[in-house]
């Protein structure tokens, strides 16, 4: 039985439609879901986008793209040559309080357990976690740390985005794959350009 689900034509599209909302940081923070689009947030959204905008330049073509969830997750993404599909869950680390720096490791770490305690196994399995990290405030962390002190979860994948710097009007967002077989996190920057009609995607390491 096929499910009903909402999609953009293409990233292009839906990155125009993000701009309101990525310009108006608040709504990313507590900004009510969108009933059309399968009650996801803004954040959710936003963190599907980069993790299309990163595998379509890391296979060198646009084929990637993302749904809504028609069974109460927070997004598909999807490989739309092959026709694979990936359910994501997404939780948020949000801006830390107070004038001490924060420990980002220690709450993206803390956010990924309590995710995977949420509910065990037959929540997590074959699904494809992102933590969308607010928590920085100009303080850096190092995702190759995080991957090599990733606590044990039944999630297919793991990843984290967050907003790196805003430069000449250019959004710049960091996302992280976190790999706990090998303790390594490869690491992308997509920079959105001011007009948000095109993005660039660099390897950071």
């Amino acid at each position: 039985m096929k499910y009903p689900v909402r999609r953009f034509k293409n990233l292009k599209i839906a990155l125009k439609e993000l701009e309101p909302f990525i310009r108006n940081g608040k709504h990313l923070q507590s900004g009510r879901p969108f009933k059309r689009f399968g009650k996801m947030l803004s954040r959710e959204v936003l963190a599907n986008w980069l993790l299309c905008a990163v595998s379509d330049a890391e296979a060198g073509t646009e084929r990637f793209m993302f749904t809504s969830d028609p069974v109460g997750g927070d997004g598909i993404i999807c490989d739309t040559t092959i026709g694979e599909t990936w359910p994501t869950e997404h939780v948020m680390v949000p801006k830390a309080r107070g004038d001490e720096p924060p420990d980002v490791e220690a709450l993206i770490l803390k956010a990924i357990e309590g995710k995977q305690k949420k509910g065990g196994a037959a929540y997590a399995s074959g699904k494809t976690l992102v933590v969308f990290s607010d928590a920085g405030g100009g303080a850096r962390w190092f995702p190759n740390k995080v991957a090599k002190r990733l606590p044990t979860t039944d999630f297919a994948a793991i990843w984290v985005v967050g907003l790196h710097l805003v430069e000449d009007g250019q959004y710049v967002y960091s996302v992280s794959e976190l790999d706990a077989s090998t303790g390594t996190a490869p690491t992308w920057l997509v920079r959105i350009a001011r007009e948000f009609d095109s993005w660039k995607v660099q390897r950071f390491q």
